[in-house]
């Protein structure tokens, strides 16, 4: 299976539709000087799929296992790169200790 073939059953198992890809899109994000995401974004037509009509799907190898993305196109992610930023948010999310960011600014 190759790997478009990979993240459209990634899109099927994971919002029960069918799946069309239209194009690729280079993708390059940047954090205080760092990149953070430098790599292809694949654009995908949900058939049948309300209220989303696209989804955004990339691959990444994470420590030698390959990790399947994908984002809803259902704003505000209206781009490859809205996709791209809301995942890189999301891990961020996931890598914080619940209650250590109040705890660091003050606040709660």
């Amino acid at each position: 299976m190759n790997s478009l073939e990979v993240l459209k059953k990634t899109i099927l198992d994971l919002h029960g539709c069918d799946s069309e890809r239209v194009l690729s899109v280079p993708v390059h994000e940047t954090y205080q000087g760092k990149v953070v995401w430098d790599g292809d974004v694949e654009v995908f037509l949900l058939i049948d799929h309300p209220p989303a009509k696209r989804a955004y799907a990339w691959s990444k190898d994470e420590f030698g296992e390959m990790r399947h993305v994908v984002i809803l196109g259902i704003p505000p992610i209206n781009s490859p790169v809205d996709a791209v930023r809301a995942a890189i948010i999301e891990e961020a999310r996931q890598k914080i200790p619940r209650g250590k960011a109040a705890f660091e600014t003050g606040v709660g």
